[in-house]
């Protein structure tokens, strides 16, 4: 999982970097694990623009994750690590002893023909899915989910993961990786390992083009609008603009937005470091 540096032959080229794209063991996905998926371009179902400067981008097929890891006690075989378009991290296709195919997020480590195993005979190896009651303290995890056999939630994108520090009671603390500490029911379950594709963060696309090739349209400033379009538009010259706000004026950079009555505040020990 390298990072491709290119030649300043053109002014696109001088700053890309990208992924080597070495980890990767099949081009095309299994048809039976993939729909289609189509393209709003930020429009509601009436035609108008609820969400700016989304459009374009190449066609993308969704491909069906196994975020639940739900076949417990059934040995699968890693078959192929995968591109996926729709996600920062690479994916792996499983086959299952009794036939079946699934994909899942890859994990750093994860290698072509490695068995794993999902439940509570799973030992804690990398890319295996157990209950946090099974997992050992000090282990490295990822897709975690916050309501049992709700899914993984948690720790999903490329080079993420969450530590777990201790376990009491029905509750399990894990350290995530905004550096928020939250408690988690020990049924849930949880991969081992950290999410693969760690270099994602050290990418450059180089060019505006890289950027609409991805669906997203250029942005426009709110300090260079006119005051009937944005709260910090308008002025002469080069106006700061005020204090940082929304569209709708509500304040940004700080202004904390969560609601104070929501039942999971309970279970976060520690809010996230602002950075």
């Amino acid at each position: 999982m390298a990072l491709k540096k290119f030649k300043p032959t053109t002014p696109g080229q001088r700053n890309k970097m990208i992924s080597a794209f070495d980890d990767i063991t099949a081009a095309k996905p299994v048809k039976s694990l993939v729909k289609g998926k189509s393209k709003s371009g930020g429009r509601n179902n009436r035609g108008k623009m609820t969400l700016r400067y989304i459009g374009g981008g190449h066609k993308r097929r969704y491909r069906i994750i196994d975020f639940k890891r739900d076949k417990d006690g059934i040995p699968a075989t890693v078959k192929s690590i995968e591109y996926d378009p729709n996600r920062s991290a690479r994916i792996a296709l499983l086959s299952y002893a009794d036939g079946a195919k699934r994909y899942i997020i890859a994990p750093v480590g994860l290698q072509v023909g490695q068995t794993l195993m999902s439940g509570e005979k799973a030992t804690p190896d990398i890319g295996n899915a157990l209950f946090l009651r099974n997992v050992p303290l000090g282990s490295i995890v990822h897709n975690i989910e916050l309501q049992p056999g709700q899914g993984g939630k948690m720790a999903r994108s490329a080079g993420t993961y969450a530590q777990l520090t201790s376990r009491e009671g029905k509750y399990a603390t894990l350290k995530l990786p905004s550096g928020e500490i939250r408690m988690v029911l020990v049924t849930c379950k949880a991969t081992i390992g950290s999410t693969s594709n760690p270099d994602h963060m050290h990418e450059m696309s180089g060019k505006a083009g890289r950027s609409r090739w991805l669906g997203r349209r250029p942005r426009t400033r709110p300090v260079v609008m006119n005051p009937v379009d944005h709260p910090m538009g308008g002025g002469e010259g080069r106006a700061s603009g005020g204090h940082p706000r929304s569209r709708k004026g509500l304040p940004a950079k700080g202004y904390k937005t969560r609601n104070r009555k929501k039942a999971s505040n309970r279970l976060i020990l520690e809010r996230r470091k602002i950075k």
